[in-house]
């Protein structure tokens, strides 16, 4: 199995994303995207990439996000 990692940076937030073939679970500092990114705008902007291909629900993605704030990190991400 390929796992893909990247970095995503967005101010002075970055991201570190780990990404395989898997049922759509995705992490943000080793939580669950919904404690992570309380709210829906968040959860949708780091989504949004994976739905824009047609390939959302396909991968177990982890992501690691350090510095900035919350919007900052959700664009990285």
């Amino acid at each position: 199995m390929e796992i893909i990692n990247t970095i995503g940076r967005r101010k002075t937030s970055v991201a570190r994303i780990y990404m395989k073939p898997g049922k759509g679970e995705i992490t943000v500092n080793n939580r669950s995207i919904d404690v992570y990114f309380p709210f829906d705008l968040h959860q949708i902007v780091v989504k949004q990439p994976l739905a824009l291909v047609g390939v959302d629900g396909s991968y177990d993605i982890n992501i690691n996000v350090d510095g900035g704030g919350i919007k900052g990190q959700a664009e990285a991400a």
